[in-house]
């Protein structure tokens, strides 16, 4: 299948307009689909298993006016091809590596989300010369999260348990796990939106992929610690899906990593509370050379 040429328009934003472009970009077995909005440094955004590139709405109209936004679709997420078994998280790294190359860019930040974080944390491995910083937003991608349990992991397993329980009490009321309670009640468009980006995904085995997450998650703190670009982690208070606690941990093992929380936010701060995660993003990118 030949990918159709790539598409370049404008987007109108707040004090102007910018260069927007579309396009596939060809990978072996799939294409996947991308977005860039914007000029200057490149911020690239890896959404989680939720989403697709749709799901940075609120973030590429804040700032476009500065970067060039990146959006894209993770592999045998809609609009990408489909792959037959659903996608394989260990191919996210090299797919960001080869998404940079393709859009030849020499200057990146990578804000990541969820499942994001596998494609950020191995391309940040990668140690490549481009990248200037790393947003970590309720993730740890494949930095195995007991390495920040200060517990030895009893903690983690308690937390847990404590949590499929609330997991399972939110999907019988109807309520999208990642979006969480306060979404649905505070923000019912919100969190209608947030469900309907997920359910263009809806013939994707989301099971299966979350269980190949979680068996490549097995970095350990040496791993952190080799990550040497800024690093931030944005957690939400209300997460029932990320252990925001091992945050600050995770964190003091990379060599510039810090973490911060947003109260009354879950799993999707961003989505959720998109002025204050915009905020901590932006002072964050302010202090990348």
């Amino acid at each position: 299948m030949s990918a159709p040429a790539t598409v370049r328009t404008v987007f109108a934003h707040a004090g102007g307009s910018v260069p927007h472009e579309r396009g596939f970009l060809h990978r072996p077995g799939t294409r996947i689909y991308y977005e860039v909005t914007g000029e200057g440094p490149a911020v690239i955004f890896a959404h989680g298993l939720g989403g697709n590139h749709l799901s940075w709405w609120q973030q590429v109209p804040r700032f476009c006016a500065r970067f060039k936004c990146v959006t894209f679709a993770h592999r045998g997420f809609a609009p990408s091809d489909a792959i037959a078994g659903g996608p394989q998280p260990r191919d996210y790294g090299e797919d960001l590596a080869a998404l940079v190359a393709h859009l030849e860019l020499s200057d990146v930040r990578i804000v990541a989300q969820s499942m994001g974080g596998w494609s950020a944390v191995e391309y940040a491995l990668l140690q490549p010369p481009a990248l200037r910083g790393l947003v970590l937003a309720a993730t740890s991608g494949t930095l195995d999260p007991r390495q920040g349990d200060p517990s030895g992991g009893d903690l983690l397993d308690a937390w847990q348990r404590e949590q499929a329980a609330k997991q399972a009490s939110l999907q019988q009321r109807g309520i999208h796990v990642a979006a969480g309670a306060r979404m649905a009640r505070e923000q019912p468009a919100q969190h209608f939106l947030y469900g309907t980006i997920d359910a263009m995904n809806s013939t994707l085995d989301k099971q299966a992929v979350r269980q190949r997450l979680g068996e490549s998650r097995t970095r350990k703190a040496d791993d952190a610690r080799r990550i040497a670009v800024p690093t931030l982690f944005v957690t939400g208070e209300e997460d029932v899906v990320f252990p925001s606690f091992v945050a600050p941990k995770l964190a003091a093992a990379m060599p510039r990593g810090r973490a911060v929380q947003i109260a009354e936010a879950g799993h999707s701060a961003y989505f959720e509370r998109p002025g204050q995660f915009n905020r901590i993003v932006e002072e964050f990118l302010s202090t990348l050379n």
